[in-house]
């Protein structure tokens, strides 16, 4: 079963179960993969849904923070519960070992030496780490290897 037909299996239980928060968040999801769908004429595969549900995991991390600093902690709740929801979607996480081992092998491939080749690294462990890795952190790594 694709992701995408996974998504609308969950929004059908969740709309059957009456879970009013959890369809809220799924159906934000299905919003997002349809509207890139027609903007760009095309079928989504899984890769893409993954995309579109990092970005809203990222919206969602985005929104804490200013929900915490603008001292509104119910809003904050709220926006981690759908964090959980979309988290559900991801694959599974790489430890920090296996990250680092798809580091070094980009940057053995690329002959990178310095920070002027991050790009080369990044365009070799982008695709083998979305959704599986925490893209900022990855940067993060690849920069101090490379430093």
């Amino acid at each position: 079963m694709s992701l995408k037909a996974q998504i609308a299996e969950d929004m059908k239980s969740a709309m059957r179960a009456k879970d009013a928060p959890r369809l809220a968040a799924i159906r934000l999801l299905m919003a997002g993969i349809k509207q890139r769908e027609v903007d760009e004429r095309i079928e989504l595969d899984d890769a893409g849904v993954v995309a579109i549900v990092e970005k809203q995991i990222k919206q969602r991390r985005d929104a804490i923070t200013q929900y915490e600093a603008g001292g509104r902690p119910e809003l904050a709740a709220a926006e981690r519960f759908e964090m959980d929801v979309l988290s559900a979607y991801l694959p599974a996480r790489l430890s920090d070992g296996e990250v680092d081992a798809v580091i070094a092998a980009a940057i053995a491939q690329s002959g990178a030496s310095g920070a002027k080749d991050m790009g080369k690294v990044m365009a070799l462990v982008k695709p083998a780490l979305a959704g599986r890795a925490d893209m900022a952190a990855v940067s993060a790594r690849i920069k101090s290897a490379l430093g």
